[in-house]
């Protein structure tokens, strides 16, 4: 079904959005979590190293997703969840059963580097 013409962005709108590809570097379980997820840290080149959380514990296990190259949002406000502050949005497909399968490069590419 194609969005209706109120929900369309401008390319301007688009452009703010900041995705940029970043590489998992720890993974670990989210005990303090309400729902079950994981605490991630990734790299994401000159932008840094950021932290967030993930619910995205039916398909993946913590050891695999270290070395991930991932694509995010980086420019939502900090958001806190439980104990920590998110700072990037993990972007993945919302399937009908609600698991997240992540967005990922078909190919390595540098930390930080802007999605078009």
């Amino acid at each position: 079904m194609p969005a209706s013409p109120e929900n369309h962005l401008s390319w301007a709108e688009f452009e703010r959005v900041e995705m940029r590809v970043g590489t998992i570097i720890e993974a670990c379980i989210f005990e303090e979590a309400r729902k079950p997820a994981y605490k991630i840290i990734a790299d994401f080149g000159e932008f840094g190293l950021r932290k967030t959380s993930a619910q995205i514990t039916k398909r993946y296990v913590p050891e695999e997703l270290i070395g991930k190259q991932i694509i995010a949002v980086l420019n939502f406000p900090p958001k806190q969840i439980a104990n920590i502050k998110s700072e990037f949005l993990l972007l993945g497909v919302l399937g009908t059963d609600q698991d997240v399968t992540l967005l990922v490069p078909d190919k390595p590419v540098e930390n930080g580097w802007r999605i078009a």
